[in-house]
């Protein structure tokens, strides 16, 4: 039976009243997060606001393929680090304009997404995990010896350019604001895959691949899409930041980077489309912070991993979640 003609998995619940694509809890989350971005900046710093920014698309694109395919990849560093990179070249070497560069960087990491997922797929669980690991660590090694990436230095000097050939993201309100409503758009576009027939194809092979193969569904497919889209939104996120900061360095595609989505995953929730933007806001607060303690902060991390590993395993807002009886 070929997937166009196979039964659709129900999954959740489908005669539920959407507004704009959100179930009802969740629209209200988006409203809150929508006033969250327009006067957040009046009392927080705009720059750390457009990072943390970065990192909800970037946890988004890794929840889309943990909570919601159930694989989890330990090697998002690397689509992360190399998208921003090319973003960086496109802009500074090719004078590219901000549209094109971002989309190069989406691009660039899409691919790699395809290409890795090919390789890992062949594998589940901690083998899957450990296979993305590898392939990261290879990633790094050749973005430190590479010239293009400036090695240890990082690739400086990226251009912001201007917005649809007319708004200079040299003004940093402009910037913001462009920034802010691509993160919203993330929101609104992950919610819509999670919510189409697709995303529940998705969660039906999270739950039971064996069962979703017996009813004609090609998993591996549906697993290589879900890893290539999830690898190019965090292309698309890392392009972002490389713009904003005017920068991309080895630190983005570090493993410690991997690590870092991973937390923000298991504090949001994992499963949940605002635990992405809970858990990014609480961890690089959390980091921002901390960061003078230096060493003390990676303890901190470890004790809070280890909390919502062995007690709070729905995290904040899958917790939040399962009290209200809604989604979120």
């Amino acid at each position: 039976m070929s997937d166009t003609n196979a039964p659709r998995i129900a999954v959740g619940s489908p005669k539920a009243r959407h507004i704009l694509g959100f179930e009802p809890a969740r629209f209200v989350a988006f409203v809150l997060f929508v006033a969250v971005v327009a006067l957040a900046p009046m009392v927080v710093y705009p720059y750390f606001l457009m990072r943390v920014y970065c990192f909800i698309i970037f946890a988004l694109a890794y929840n889309l393929l943990l909570g919601f395919t159930g694989l989890m990849s330990f090697g998002h560093a690397a689509f992360f680090g190399m998208g921003g990179y090319l973003c960086g070249w496109a802009a500074r070497e090719w004078g590219l304009p901000f549209e094109l560069a971002v989309l190069t960087g989406t691009v660039t990491a899409g691919l790699m997404g395809l290409v890795f997922g090919w390789i890992a797929i062949r594998r589940t669980g901690l083998y899957f995990a450990m296979i993305t690991l590898a392939l990261a660590q290879m990633v790094y090694f050749v973005a430190l010896q590479a010239d293009f990436t400036g090695g240890e230095n990082g690739m400086q000097r990226i251009p912001r350019g201007t917005l649809l050939g007319f708004f200079d993201l040299s003004d940093p309100t402009i910037l913001y604001w462009t920034i802010g409503v691509l993160t919203l758009f993330s929101v609104y576009a992950v919610n819509r895959i999670v919510h189409s027939p697709f995303g529940q194809v998705l969660r039906a092979i999270r739950e039971n691949p064996v069962r979703a193969k017996s009813l004609g569904y090609n998993v591996d497919r549906y697993k290589l899409l879900s890893f290539t889209i999830s690898a190019a939104l965090t292309g698309f996120a890392a392009s972002l930041k490389a713009v904003i900061f005017g920068i991309s360095t080895l630190s983005d595609i570090d493993v410690m980077t991997s690590t870092e989505v991973v937390l923000i995953t298991l504090v949001g929730g994992i499963g949940t489309i605002f635990g992405s933007v809970v858990g990014a806001f609480l961890i690089l607060s959390m980091e921002h912070f901390l960061a003078p303690y230096g060493p003390w902060l990676l303890l901190v991390e470890g004790v809070v991993f280890m909390l919502f590993v062995l007690v709070f395993r729905r995290g904040i807002v899958g917790g939040l979640q399962d009290w209200l009886k809604r989604p979120l």
